[in-house]
């Protein structure tokens, strides 16, 4: 059983997830407070990765339950909790119930609300790397390693219908379990991108379909490999297509698949991007929501300057 904290004392937000203290958001969210005009803490609630459901439960419960506990930003465990906890939500959005996840724990008129933001803040972090129009300029495909939440979420906003005609090729999404796959392909099935999903419980599966896509392709590692467990989906054998955009979603942690691609930047002639804008877009999602604000315009810049100049 998980070891939850006591009852707050102060109005907090929670932050669920494998390692938390480990995060920048311990320093960073005071100073968001105090610009936010939020008198609340932050504290951390570590649950190891695919854990009872139980745990999920228990820690669902207690926020829920403890007036203080104001809600939580949860990564991780987004689609593990979301199945074992659902039903002690009074509402969940409807990104949530598309995808079976939840990043987000809020409470408003005496509700505890779930809410998917993966779909909204990878959409972000993905327009501040790929500019307008790349996809129809290059031909160019994707390649997503992972398939849980924050994977099918950038799938999703790879192949928005939104986009119009400037969408990758083909998106390849692969994991190593099947189930994983099987809710992918679930989910995605009625986009207008042409998607493959490869099963692929050895590195060298992976790396076989990376060295497959055109030049220009976009690969993303959205395993949590490099974060909350150490190596790569790749080897350092893999290839990556001359001209590739590569976005590894963690921006601390080992980062074994972020160094293969520094190793052959040059040689490659890759741009390569960590996630630290998708980390604070994902933060300011949920924290908008826990305390019902809007943090947009001067307010979102505020807040992206103090991360940024912290992470200096």
């Amino acid at each position: 059983m998980i070891s939850l904290p006591e009852p707050a004392k102060t109005p907090t937000m929670y932050f669920v997830g494998v390692t938390t203290q480990q995060s920048s958001i311990m320093k960073i969210f005071p100073k968001w407070a105090a610009v936010l005009g939020i008198q609340a803490e932050l504290k951390g609630i570590d649950i190891p990765i695919h854990a009872p459901a139980e745990d999920y439960r228990s820690c669902v419960e207690f926020i829920k339950n403890d007036p203080l506990s104001l809600g939580a930003l949860v990564t991780t465990h987004k689609i593990d909790m979301y199945q074992a906890a659902k039903d002690i939500f009074d509402e969940c959005d409807a990104l949530a119930l598309s995808f079976g996840e939840l990043s987000s724990i809020s409470k408003q008129d005496g509700k505890l609300w779930a809410k998917a933001k993966d779909p909204i803040s990878s959409g972000s972090a993905l327009s501040e790397f790929i500019p307008e129009g790349y996809w129809e300029k290059t031909g160019a495909s994707a390649c997503v390693l992972g398939s849980g939440g924050s994977a099918l979420s950038i799938a999703w906003n790879l192949a928005k219908a939104a986009h119009g005609k400037d969408v990758p090729q083909r998106i390849f999404l692969t994991n190593r379990s099947a189930p994983r796959l099987e809710k992918a392909v679930r989910i995605l099935s009625d986009v207008n991108v042409p998607v493959h999903f490869c099963l692929c419980p050895d590195p060298k599966l992976n790396d076989a379909v990376v060295e497959s896509l055109p030049e220009g392709s976009v690969i993303v590692n959205a395993t949590g490999l490099g974060k909350d467990r150490p190596g790569s989906p790749l080897t350092d054998q893999c290839k990556f297509p001359r001209f590739s955009r590569i976005w590894e979603i963690n921006y601390r942690g080992s980062l074994e698949f972020l160094h293969q691609a520094e190793r052959q930047k040059n040689e490659r002639n890759l741009f390569i991007e960590d996630g630290w804008p998708y980390f604070i877009y994902g933060w300011t999602q949920v924290v908008s929501d826990v305390f019902h604000l809007d943090i947009v315009g001067d307010l979102f810049k505020a807040c992206d300057k103090i991360a940024r100049d912290m992470r200096k």
